[in-house]
């Protein structure tokens, strides 16, 4: 990961320090640029943020301001072009393909608006799909224990065309859980709910960082539930602008209405 040469609109600054040991997830100095030349795109522009251990971070901002891209840099999805990214102190530039799998699998989960359920497998192996996949059994107690939490043990069997959008969000959000990853992404994960159904998940949500000791970085449009996060980092074309800590809807729908003024 090579930065494109003077082609930054930043002005070029030192680098800053590696996060902090409270951080689950960092960048620091990153960049992600499209194309080169006078054609160059910058989705994200010199970014440096923490995501801390314990807390649930909402990431806001409009159309094209490098929300998706931030997550997905984070996440081992895609390659910063310059900068770093750090998932539980471990530099992802520093990783080959293999190290960046097994890490995405053991510290990483995922939660997307399209479920990404394995159609031909149950429920009950859909949520146990990342620990299947490293040969390993997971902590049975605790995947019980979300399984009950997340009110799906009557439904395990079941496979994905079985059940409704809300269960098969609930099946996505334990297997995301199911192996203690050291920090959960979640990517508009109500979008394709109605809002009862939405509400429980988000509620569910809070509840694994409050009371399960869950980490999790969530992008969302949605002041509704952004308001269900402890912090909001905003961005505005490639660059964190803003944070909010205990947001309301109102305040985040303030917020958002001035985004970039």
């Amino acid at each position: 990961m090579s930065p494109i040469d003077n082609q930054s609109p930043s002005t070029t600054l030192p680098p800053p320090p590696p996060p902090g040991l409270n951080a689950a997830a960092a960048v620091v100095g990153a960049s992600k640029v499209y194309g080169s030349g006078d054609s160059a795109v910058f989705a994200l522009d010199q970014v440096s943020v923490e995501f801390r251990k314990g807390e649930f971070t909402a990431i806001m901002g409009p159309s094209g301001s490098g929300k998706s891209t931030l997550m997905h840099c984070i996440a081992g999805l895609d390659e910063l072009t310059s900068g770093d990214a750090y998932v539980d102190g471990v530099n992802l530039a520093k990783l080959n393909d293999k190290d960046l799998t097994v890490l995405r699998r053991k510290k990483i989960g995922f939660i997307f608006q399209a479920f990404n359920l394995v159609p031909t497998l149950t429920a009950e192996e859909n949520i146990k799909l990342p620990l299947l996949l490293g040969n390993e059994d997971g902590d049975a107690e605790w995947i019980a224990r979300i399984i009950d939490t997340v009110h799906l043990a009557d439904r395990l069997t079941h496979r994905p065309s079985e059940l409704s959008g809300g269960q098969q969000q609930r099946v996505a959000v334990a297997r995301a859980l199911a192996s203690r990853p050291s920090i959960i992404f979640a990517d508009e994960p109500t979008g394709n709910l109605d809002s009862t159904t939405g509400t429980e998940i988000l509620t569910f949500m809070r509840h694994a960082v409050t009371d399960l000791g869950q980490t999790i970085v969530m992008v969302t449009h949605d002041p509704v539930a952004a308001a269900y996060s402890d912090r909001i980092v905003f961005l505005a074309d490639g660059k964190v602008v803003d944070e909010m800590f205990e947001p309301t809807a109102a305040k985040v729908l303030d917020r958002m209405k001035n985004l970039g003024n």
